[in-house]
């Protein structure tokens, strides 16, 4: 990909889209995205519509390149993934991985996020557990195959591991008490860009709190 590309990334510090600030550490791309602080609504109450944000839903992260918008998180990782290869976040058309890696951000999307949502909201009835499963089965699914490797994808930390253990990472509370996912958890946070990352957001902070 020519060094001269330029995305812009529109994202709110300490919200879903700091997993893609960190694809972008991990991507080496910070040269060729223009990142757009907005504010958004928050679960506490604070925060609300922003005008500069111009995602439909008012949320984050929103990807816009040459004018097309790339919205949710699982579909601006394999976007920016497939842009940028050579980093190796996440195998390519015609790899042999290609498939599990899709399955691995689909189910983030389709599964993972909705249960825990639902668990946080402590929320249940019997059409829930039938469509996205709960706490037990999602966490089965993880040990199941953290027992085979040290990360989703095998030996190697990638995108798949940087989307999935995002929620765990901001709401420990979340994270399944099993040693196998607890161990995976260190391994991902001991990767460099979690503390990069950790210190963009803090500078971003301090930022709006000098504006």
């Amino acid at each position: 990909m020519e060094n001269n590309t330029v995305l812009t990334l529109y994202h709110a510090p300490h919200s879903r889209s700091s997993r893609i600030i960190r694809l972008i550490d991990e991507l080496d791309i910070w040269t060729q995205v223009e990142i757009r602080v907005v504010g958004v609504a928050r679960q506490d109450g604070s925060g609300g519509h922003d005008p500069k944000n111009p995602h439909p839903e008012g949320k984050v992260p929103l990807l816009v390149h040459d004018g097309i918008e790339i919205w949710e998180s699982n579909a601006i990782i394999l976007y920016l993934t497939d842009l940028f290869p050579d980093a190796g976040m996440g195998p390519v058309a015609g790899d042999p991985q290609r498939g599990r890696y899709l399955s691995w951000l689909a189910w983030y999307g389709n599964v993972v996020e909705p249960v825990i949502v639902i668990a946080a909201a402590e929320v249940s009835h019997p059409i829930l557990d039938v469509t996205f499963r709960g706490v037990p089965e999602m966490t089965s699914r993880l040990v199941k195959a953290l027992e085979q490797s040290p990360f989703l994808m095998g030996d190697k930390f990638t995108a798949a591991d940087l989307l999935m253990v995002s929620p765990f990472t901001w709401f420990p509370a979340s994270a399944p008490d099993h040693p196998a996912i607890k161990a995976w958890i260190e391994r991902c946070e001991a990767q460099p860009s979690a503390q990069r990352t950790a210190e963009y957001e803090t500078r971003q902070l301090e930022q709006d709190v000098l504006a």
